[in-house]
């Protein structure tokens, strides 16, 4: 692989562009929200906001993705398929922000969106099982119809708070980008790095506290856009096994929603029925706040993303595995620590992984606490060695 530094200057312009494109049309995109009156009024104990904010801010993201891949990306068929079938998913996204569209109409809508994908020529054909090519044959419809609506609908599901399906499309966008430059694919590359900088174009505005949503919107393209271009690149990509890839890369949404319509079914409830018992939901119980919680699944997408890029086949000339694994094991060990960290509120607030709003006086105070603390400890253990029996 070898990219010279104008290509290079290239990619970061385009990227640069798609961020400028979403976030300055994030704010017209808000105020045509308040005028077709798509805003989510919170009317019930699932939402995580106490406001109203408008929704539909996906149309920038998207808008910032076609007008960049437009100036900058050779047309491809398989670019048109994501403009197209992106322009059919935002509408019906837009359509439910506004009118709450019944899941099953939302549903026959993805289905038809995905048809059109596959017949343009978007079909996971075969896998690549140990160096063997294995063809999907008959299977190979189905199976991509299967994903581009699972996906399509994970990346929804996990839409639950300020800035959390956006972030971790971003992230996992990056993590293709880095698995489709190891392996070569400039142009795929650069069509993911493009929607990644839409996606941090709309972030300013939809981190917390949030002013705008995606909504149905954005949720539903960014699943759309993610699980075609995996489809287009990662899953046909030459590495061993390289099916295993997206499947690493999604795997937050995909297990997220996995256990929605598990937990929704076993209790007697359909698959599509909003509930809070989403993971973003647990963190949230457990104690977090809303940033924190963000913060908790960013990171387990990249470390899953990690895995992801360092099972490329372009990655490591020796040893891929065995280095593959430990740095596996060395971020999540990482992680549970700073996860064991924030579980304490003591510990929370020194961590830098909130906000910090102690003042001098709550220092003081802190440190007068420590060294009651101690000298109770010291008493006690006075008390011990003078064979007293401690309280």
């Amino acid at each position: 692989m070898s990219i010279d530094i104008t290509q290079t200057i290239f990619m970061a312009v385009a990227v640069i562009c798609a961020f400028l494109f979403a976030y300055t049309l994030t704010p017209p995109v808000r105020v045509l929200a308040f005028k077709l009156g798509a805003v989510d009024v919170p009317l019930d104990n699932r939402r995580m906001h106490s406001r109203p904010i408008p929704l539909i801010g996906g149309l920038a993201i998207y808008a910032g993705f076609v007008l960049t891949t437009m100036l900058f990306c050779p047309f491809s068929k398989e670019l048109a398929t994501i403009w197209i079938g992106g322009a059919a998913i935002v509408i019906l996204g837009i359509l439910d922000d506004i009118f709450r569209l019944p899941a099953w109409i939302k549903f026959i809508a993805q289905i038809a969106i995905a048809c059109g994908a596959v017949w343009s020529g978007t079909t996971i054909d075969h896998i690549n099982l140990g160096g063997e090519y294995i063809s999907l044959g008959g299977f190979s419809f189905p199976l991509t119809v299967f994903w581009i609506v699972g996906l399509t609908n994970a990346m929804n599901f996990i839409d639950g708070l300020d800035g959390l399906s956006c972030g971790i499309s971003a992230i996992s966008c990056m993590s293709m980008f880095c698995v489709l430059m190891l392996s070569g694919e400039f142009v795929s590359a650069m069509i993911v790095a493009i929607l990644a900088g839409a996606c941090f174009g709309f972030l300013p505005f939809n981190t917390n506290p949030a002013r705008i949503f995606m909504g149905d919107t954005g949720a539903l393209f960014l699943g759309y856009a993610l699980s075609v271009l995996s489809v287009q690149g990662v899953f046909k990509l030459h590495a061993v096994l390289a099916f295993i890839v997206p499947l690493v890369i999604f795997a937050l949404p995909i297990g997220d929603t996995l256990f929605a319509i598990l937990r929704r079914v076993c209790s007697g409830k359909s698959p599509f029925a909003a509930d809070r018992g989403h993971l973003h939901h647990k963190l949230v119980d457990m104690g977090f706040t809303q940033k924190e919680s963000v913060k908790i699944l960013y990171a387990i997408c990249a470390i899953l993303g990690l895995i992801a890029v360092f099972f490329t086949e372009g990655m490591f000339a020796e040893g891929k595995t065995a280095k593959t694994i430990w740095i596996a094991v060395l971020a999540v060990g990482i992680f549970v620590i700073n996860f064991l960290l924030m579980r304490s509120p003591a510990c929370r607030k020194h961590s830098g992984l909130s906000d910090d709003e102690m003042t001098v006086e709550d220092y003081l105070a802190e440190k007068e606490d420590q060294k009651q603390a101690k000298a109770e400890k010291m008493k006690k253990s006075v008390k011990t060695d003078n064979g007293e029996q401690t309280p």
